[in-house]
């Protein structure tokens, strides 16, 4: 039987406060709504259909083809969205994960689980649940003889039934005709005057149907409707994050202090100290040192290499290669193996050669380095004339002295040194040394005349 999914995406989510529509806000690295449709995906979904409403352009631009899209113009409850959702399947066979675009730590473990418990039990209807401490603003599951008998929203409940702990996580799966036939029978007759999806729930049982409950982990039940709760979430799927690193090898001091995205992957026995961030697609490899106070996004980092008080964006480090502290890799930079990028060294789109060595205060942007080149401290790639960045060439076993300016677009042959304080405009051939200052001048008791 086919699967789908509707995502419950038009609210306004005015407690957010943002410019930004809910579904959009970011958690662990990922917008809400693209961390529920890689739920429902991996779960099984073929077609998954959003519901869009308030700031409906944002979502449809952020997501583009990956969804297909319903309008619901008026926000009139949860089954309006749904009878609008429903309307691109109305006539499939199958069944449909109902989710709302705010609940971001859901698994697509879970969803599978239901789903295989819905099918096997051949429900009409399967409504995940879960056990709260602290029931208050959810609805509640209300069981007759240990089966599902209806659910109540919290405004709705009597005093008995908002002690009940077990809740609506709002995430549903149905039988997708027997959902089309009771949506049509659904009314508006409650205290919020809006159409409520969980009355289906009542209809499907008042027609004799099987409807069920699947019992999940309360935390991936979790919604985000503040910033408050948009942080915490945040939380724990760093900590998710985090521990996985932790137990495929990965030694990390002072977890809390850590941040790892959901597609950061790092090599056994690599340390990681705290205050450091991996996010996007980084990759580091084995018996790595990162951190303290380390930044790394989108990067590829080689065996037995350190990064230590430094930024890395969108950039390559071989292996047993020392950065930092306080280097900043620029994107579209390729750092070789066994160099050291020192302090206060920033590299910008630029390859830069095996066993090269750039110790200190110095700045290589749009540059092709060899192998073995040494860099004195304070040397800088003028790469920009104001107009155009042009690149500057830095062959094989070159020694650029201190305080060295080397204008691009400019070349140093292999073997070549450049004087201290030089500023090189022209080529530098094999094994020259290039000298572009001029003599020193010294006058005689001038300092002394000054003075007065």
């Amino acid at each position: 039987m086919s699967l789908y999914s509707i995502i419950l995406a038009a609210g306004e989510g005015k407690r957010m406060k943002s410019k930004l529509p809910k579904p959009l806000q970011t958690a662990g690295g990922k917008t809400l709504i693209d961390r529920v449709i890689e739920a429902v995906s991996s779960a099984g979904s073929e077609k998954n259909i959003v519901v869009v409403g308030h700031m409906a352009d944002k979502i449809r631009e952020h997501l583009g083809d990956t969804a297909e899209y319903a309008n619901q113009f008026e926000q009139l409850g949860t089954g309006h969205a749904v009878m609008q959702g429903i309307a691109p399947i109305a006539d499939c066979n199958g069944s449909v994960i109902i989710m709302c675009g705010d609940t971001p730590l859901i698994t697509s473990e879970t969803l599978i689980s239901a789903y295989k418990e819905h099918s096997a039990e051949q429900r009409s209807a399967t409504v995940i649940t879960a056990l709260c401490d602290n029931p208050f603003g959810y609805g509640r599951i209300v069981r007759s003889n240990g089966s599902i008998a209806k659910i109540v929203e919290q405004k709705d409940a009597t005093d008995e039934e908002k002690l009940i702990n077990e809740i609506n996580s709002g995430m549903y799966i149905f039988d997708i005709q027997k959902l089309n036939s009771a949506l049509s029978r659904i009314t508006n007759n409650n205290a919020q005057g809006e159409y409520y999806l969980t009355d289906v729930i009542e209809i499907l049982l008042n027609d004799g149907e099987k409807v069920g409950a699947y019992i999940a982990d309360f935390e991936e039940t979790i919604g985000v409707n503040d910033r408050a709760q948009l942080s915490y979430a945040d939380y724990l799927l760093n900590k998710r994050n985090v521990n996985r690193l932790m137990a495929d090898g990965v030694c990390i001091l002072n977890p809390d202090t850590v941040r790892v995205d959901d597609n950061v992957k790092v090599g056994c026995d690599t340390t990681i100290y705290p205050n450091t961030i991996l996010e996007g697609n980084t990759e580091i490899g084995e018996d790595c040192i990162i951190g303290p106070n380390t930044r790394i996004l989108n990067c590829r980092v080689g065996n037995k290499t350190e990064l230590q008080s430094s930024v890395a964006l969108d950039s390559t480090v071989g292996s047993n290669t020392s950065v930092g502290p306080f280097a900043y890799i620029r994107p579209n930079s390729t750092i070789g193996d066994n160099i050291k990028v020192g302090d206060f060294v920033e590299v910008k789109n630029a390859k830069i050669g095996n066993n090269t060595k750039i110790a200190h205060l110095t700045y290589v942007g749009d540059a092709d380095v060899g192998e073995r080149v040494n860099f004195g401290c304070g040397t800088v790639v003028v790469n920009y004339d104001g107009i155009h960045k042009h690149r500057t060439t830095i062959e094989d076993d070159c020694f650029i002295g201190c305080n060295t300016n080397l204008v691009s677009p400019v070349t140093v042959r292999k073997g070549a040194y450049t004087a201290a304080g030089s500023t090189i405009t022209d080529e530098v051939p094999e094994n020259a040394l290039a000298i572009a200052r001029s003599r020193q001048v010294v006058k005689d008791g001038w300092a002394k005349g000054k003075k007065k």
